[in-house]
């Protein structure tokens, strides 16, 4: 994933922290609908446990049912220029693939031994939606998006759980997506007891975002949430992005999971490549207000990285094998806790 559209996707990312691009775009009542998912169809899930990609088959080590599950809701994929529509057609096969070949497989195999993993289709917004030139029809793609995930999230609940804890994963459009998910189902509710951890990487999470649910500074806390965004060391956004998407946002410290401020590669447990390849001891990290900074990867491609300085679409890549170690161990810490 390093590799693949890497330009493309610092280019990108490059627009919502201030360069101007021109879209082609319908208004939002105007624009053509797109069939919405049923849930109860296994069409409108890209991962159930019983619908295992063959793409992600590898990633399973251990068999059978496990007794905690993850539901993980990917980042904005859909991002072209002269793409009109507001919400991702999720019957489209090449979009279908797509969060098959980047998220799932890249991303949301972090939490694959952790638990049971459910990824819904969702007709998530166009990366547009967070340019303030489009904010009115924007806000109106968003909330068709968290419909969608709403609608998955309580069919899960009440066909797939059956009473067991669960993680929630998301990155970027997805966290943005899983602060309302959590506020709306679980934050001071009979739920919130179920929850393990919350993984909200990729978008600015406030320390005081929810009301009962707060950031975890432990490698064995559960019932909290810890969150970070990435960037080259010693690189900041520019001015206006740094205030409005990172500073102030928590920052936890995704290889040791403290309050460490800087933690070097020894501690670094592995990134995963887009060769599908662990590299271990690989990065040193420091905190800062709103950001973790990390030093260039030292994987094939090195030279093309150092010329990149937001390390938003590696947020999770970078820390994967981090991340999973983790989940598990806060899996295993809340039977424990809980005398399950």
């Amino acid at each position: 994933m390093f590799k693949r559209n890497l330009l493309k996707i610092y280019v990108l990312l490059w627009f919502i922290t201030g360069c101007k691009i021109s879209y082609k775009t319908y208004d939002f009542d105007k624009a053509p609908e797109i069939k919405k998912p049923n849930y109860s169809n296994d069409e409108s899930w890209a991962v159930l446990p019983n619908k295992i990609p063959k793409e992600i088959s590898n990633f399973y080590k251990s068999q059978g049912e496990k007794k905690a599950d993850v539901f993980f809701i990917y980042p904005t994929l859909i991002d072209g220029k002269n793409e009109k529509y507001w919400n991702s057609d999720i019957w489209d096969s090449l979009i279908r693939l797509d969060v098959i070949n980047r998220p799932v497989k890249y991303q949301a195999t972090a939490w694959i031994e952790s638990g049971n993993l459910y990824v819904p289709f969702y007709r998530q917004a166009h990366i547009r939606v967070f340019n303030k030139k489009f904010q009115d029809d924007g806000k109106k793609a968003l909330n068709l998006a968290y419909d969608d995930l709403k609608d998955a999230f309580n069919y899960y609940l009440e066909n797939y759980n059956e009473g067991k804890p669960f993680i929630i994963a998301a990155h970027s459009q997805g966290t943005l997506h899983a602060k309302r998910l959590i506020s709306d189902f679980i934050d001071g509710k009979e739920l919130q007891k179920k929850l393990i951890a919350a993984y909200l990487v990729g978008y600015k999470v406030n320390e005081n975002e929810f009301q009962n649910i707060k950031p975890m500074y432990s490698p064995t806390e559960t019932g909290g949430f810890v969150a970070w965004n990435s960037y080259k060391m010693n690189k900041y956004p520019r001015k206006n992005s740094y205030e409005d998407w990172f500073r102030g946002g928590v920052t936890s410290n995704p290889i040791l999971w403290d309050k460490s401020k800087e933690t070097t590669k020894k501690f670094h447990k592995g990134l995963m490549y887009s060769d599908l390849k662990i590299y271990k001891n690989n990065i040193d990290i420091k905190l800062i207000d709103g950001i973790v900074w990390s030093t260039v990867p030292n994987v094939p491609g090195r030279l093309l990285l150092r010329t990149i300085r937001d390390y938003h679409f590696a947020d999770i890549n970078l820390f994967w094998m981090d991340i999973s170690k983790n989940a598990k161990e806060r899996v295993d810490q809340w039977f424990l806790k809980n005398n399950r």
